[in-house]
C-alpha cells in the first residue's frame, strides 16, 4: 500500500519539477538575449548617426588597406565595395576605440561580408543590425544595407556591449548575436579574429 501510495506522488513531483525547469529555461533565455533591444541604445544610435565622418590619416589608412585587403579580396570581388567595408570599418573603429580587426571578424561569422543578407530573426546587412532600428531613428529600411550606415550602427551596438561588459569580449559577442550564456558564436568570431583578422 505504501508503494502504490509513492508511485504517483513521485511522478507528480517529478512533473512539477520538469515544468519549473522549463519555466526557469525560458526565462532565463528571454533575459540573456538581449536582441539589441536595451533601451540604453536608442540614443546612442541617434549621436552616432548624428556625429561627422572620420579624421583620415593616410598613413593609418595605407597601412589597414595593405593588411586586409588582400585577405577580403577573396570574399568581396567588387572592388568599390571591398574598398567601402575597410574604411567604414577603420572610420568606426578609431571613433569607438575598437579594434578594427575585430569588427571584421564579426562581419565575417555574421554572414561572411554579404550585406544583402538577412537572418531568420530580421537582422540585416553586414553586421546583422535589427530591422526595427529604422523605425525608431527616423530612418528607412533600405539603409540598412548600405555599407556606411550598417557598420556604423553595427560597431555602436558592439562598443555598447563590450562597455557593458568591461571589456569581456566573451560575453559582449554573445549579447551581441543574443546567445548570451552559450559561447558557440563567441568562439567562432575570437577564433576568426585569431587566425583571420587580427591587425597590429
Amino acid at each position: 500500500m505504501l508503494c502504490s501510495f509513492q508511485r504517483p506522488l513521485r511522478a507528480s513531483l517529478i512533473l512539477q519539477l520538469i515544468g519549473c525547469l522549463a519555466a526557469a529555461l525560458l526565462l532565463t533565455s528571454q533575459a540573456q538575449a538581449d536582441q539589441q533591444r536595451d533601451a540604453e541604445l536608442g540614443p546612442l544610435l541617434q549621436k552616432a548617426l548624428a556625429d561627422g565622418g572620420c579624421f583620415d590619416d593616410k598613413f593609418d589608412r595605407a597601412v589597414w588597406f595593405a593588411a586586409m585587403e588582400p585577405k577580403l579580396k577573396s570574399v568581396v570581388r567588387d572592388v568599390s565595395e571591398r574598398n567601402e567595408i575597410l574604411e567604414q570599418v577603420q572610420c568606426e573603429s578609431k571613433r569607438l576605440q575598437l579594434p578594427p580587426g575585430l569588427v571584421m571578424a564579426v562581419i565575417d561569422v555574421e554572414r561572411r561580408f554579404n550585406r544583402w543578407a538577412v537572418s531568420s530573426a530580421g537582422a540585416v546587412g553586414l553586421m546583422q543590425v535589427m530591422p526595427f532600428w529604422p523605425r525608431q531613428l527616423g530612418m528607412n529600411n533600405a539603409q540598412l544595407v548600405k555599407i556606411p550606415h550598417n557598420i556604423h550602427m553595427g560597431c555602436t551596438i558592439l562598443k555598447y556591449y563590450l562597455e557593458r561588459e568591461k571589456g569581456n569580449y566573451t560575453r559582449a559577442l554573445a549579447r551581441y548575436n543574443g546567445s548570451l550564456g552559450r559561447r558557440n558564436y563567441s568562439d567562432q568570431v575570437l577564433l576568426r579574429l585569431a587566425n583571420r583578422w587580427r591587425f597590429q
